[in-house]
């Protein structure tokens, strides 16, 4: 009894093992390659696939999706003989899954070795300038180069991307010595600028004031004229309306003398030839105003002492004379 249990047994498991490998599950996105007896049968697509257990076989399972691959920095050499190292990205998907599996090796080294050598064919055309200014030049070629070379091994090269390129350090000091040179010209430029505009702005504005300044004294001036023609008119007027005589005007000569004398830097002073007019005016107004009416007053001619004697010749003598208008 015990051998036909046992034998029972080994059947259920022989069967449990052949239903395993008959049904192959296959997830999205995924392809399998089916081999018989060590050669290519088919391929199995994603969903629930029956296979030949014990005949058939499952040699790789590959991902249809896009996949995303960084290669370490790589040396290359540039046009002006400088070395940098250069760091790249790929972007690659698996469109055929037989190809990818009996056309190359390993796909993923053959596109990493394509890559370096490609770009060292780029690189070494372009100076340093250039490869660091020209990545969607380098980005265009290299994915050219790649998806004519991978579209045989079943691969399709969607992107490349430079991630970093590191000059010398030589390189890069010389290129931050010139950045800062740069920054500082234009800083420089920038704060000779300022201050050019600052002086332009200041020179308008003494310019502007210097102008109404002199307009204002300008117009003070003209003011101030006009102020003195009228009080000259209206002294005038008053004058020739008070009919004033010869008289008045000496003895408002006489008291404008002292003005004319006034100030410390008045050294000399001249007397003018009108004042023995103004003297004689004022000493006929005096002798009018004399005791007695006789005309005694003050005569600047005769200044000196009359004797006792002559005195009744003198009064007699001024009795003669017309009287001074």
């Amino acid at each position: 009894m015990q051998p036909i249990i046992i034998v029972l047994i080994i059947l259920v498991v022989l069967v449990f093992i052949a239903l395993v490998k008959t049904i192959q599950v296959i997830p999205q996105a995924s392809a399998a390659i089916v081999e018989r007896f060590g050669r290519y049968t088919r391929t199995l697509n994603a969903g629930l696939n029956i296979v030949v257990p014990f005949i058939d076989s499952i040699r790789n399972r590959i991902d249809l999706r896009e996949q995303v691959v960084p290669f370490p920095p790589q040396p290359v050499i540039t046009q002006d003989n400088l070395v940098v190292n250069i760091d790249t990205v790929i972007y690659y998907q698996v469109t055929d899954a037989r190809a990818a599996t009996y056309e190359v090796a390993s796909y993923i080294q053959a596109i990493e070795q394509l890559t370096v050598t490609t770009l060292r064919n780029i690189i070494g055309g372009m100076d340093l300038e250039r490869t660091l200014t020209s990545r969607e030049e380098i980005n265009a070629a290299l994915r050219g180069v790649l998806d004519e070379a991978t579209g045989k091994w079943g691969i399709r090269v969607n992107r490349v991307e430079l991630k970093a390129i590191e000059p010398p350090t030589s390189i890069q000091d010389s290129m931050e010595k010139q950045m800062r040179a740069d920054r500082d010209k234009r800083a420089a430029i920038l704060q000779a600028e300022g201050v050019r505009q600052s002086e332009i702005l200041r020179a308008e504005g003494e310019k502007q004031s210097s102008i109404l300044r002199a307009e204002g004294d300008a117009k003070a001036a003209a003011l101030r004229a006009e102020g003195e023609a009228q009080a000259i008119r209206t002294v005038f007027e008053s004058i020739h309306a008070g009919d004033a005589d010869q008289k008045l005007l000496a003895y408002q000569y006489l008291q404008m003398l002292p003005k004319i004398a006034e100030g410390d830097a008045n050294k000399l002073w001249i007397v003018p030839s009108e004042i023995g007019d103004a003297l004689k005016g004022l000493s006929g107004a005096m002798g009018n105003f004399g005791p007695m009416g006789g005309g005694s007053g003050f005569n600047p001619q005769n200044s000196g002492k009359t004797p006792a004697g002559t005195a009744d010749k003198g009064a007699a003598d001024r009795r003669e004379q017309p009287p001074i208008d």
